[in-house]
């Protein structure tokens, strides 16, 4: 810079604020090597493709091994958040409760066994709840296909327990792998009711009489002073 030109960094600041003094040297002291001074050490990304497809791999690697099971894991329950803030939202629990599996018919031991995440210590304490997730254990128990042991899908189908049986060979052969949280939770967006518009609604000026019903809102006090002033001058002219 020329002389007597004073740079941008010995410009001050304005008020009480800190004067700028920005580190723009980090990657001189050692980056991720955890060293404060040391060689040159600038963290790169030329390795994300190759970490992609690597990823990818070990996700397809792991499918293969628990096939047939789910990718997503086991089926959870719907719950409600915790605190007074959150429980209108819902979310996908741990595990389903002793009571909601009794209900749905399924015994408390074979559930693990066949996908369905349970949770000891859970305790329903509203009906609805508990319906809700009956209704979503019956609806997985529908969708299910439970593949013989060994090499039984010859020899015909066996109970599993009461209401489960062992798939048929039909069953078996048109059975896939299914990719994704099993039975994931749809929000439901509410819908605000469509009206068609009328001639009286749209010669109705709805925002000029929102804006005089605001003003008249605003100068409530201004006017009834007004009045009275004006109630008092009236009288002092008639004592005149």
């Amino acid at each position: 810079r020329k002389v007597g030109e004073s740079s941008p960094g010995d410009k001050m600041v304005k008020h009480n604020n800190i004067i700028p003094n920005q580190h723009f040297h980090k990657k001189w002291a050692g980056g991720t090597n955890g060293m404060k001074r040391g060689p040159i050490h600038v963290v790169t990304w030329f390795d994300q493709p190759a970490k992609k497809k690597n990823r990818r791999l070990r996700r397809a690697a792991k499918a293969a091994k628990m096939a047939p099971r789910p990718t997503g894991g086991l089926l959870r329950p719907v719950v409600h958040c915790p605190t007074q803030k959150y429980n209108m939202k819902t979310r996908l629990g741990r595990g389903f409760s002793v009571e909601e599996l009794k209900e749905a018919g399924i015994p408390p031991k074979y559930a693990r066994t066949i996908g369905i995440a349970v949770d000891l210590r859970r305790v329903n304490k509203s009906t609805e709840s508990l319906q809700a997730n009956v209704e979503r254990l019956k609806a997985y128990m529908a969708k299910l296909v439970v593949l013989p042991k060994g090499k039984k899908v010859a020899e015909g189908t066996k109970q599993v327990f009461k209401g489960l049986n062992e798939a048929t060979p039909e069953e078996v052969a048109q059975a896939e792998q299914l990719q994704g949280t099993v039975l994931p939770l749809v929000k439901e967006t509410p819908e605000a009711p469509m009206m068609a518009l009328t001639n009286e609604m749209k010669a109705d000026m709805m925002y000029s009489k929102l804006r005089h019903a605001r003003t008249d809102a605003k100068l409530v006090g201004v006017r009834a002073r007004m009045k009275k002033e004006k109630e008092e001058a009236e009288k002092e002219k008639k004592k005149k």
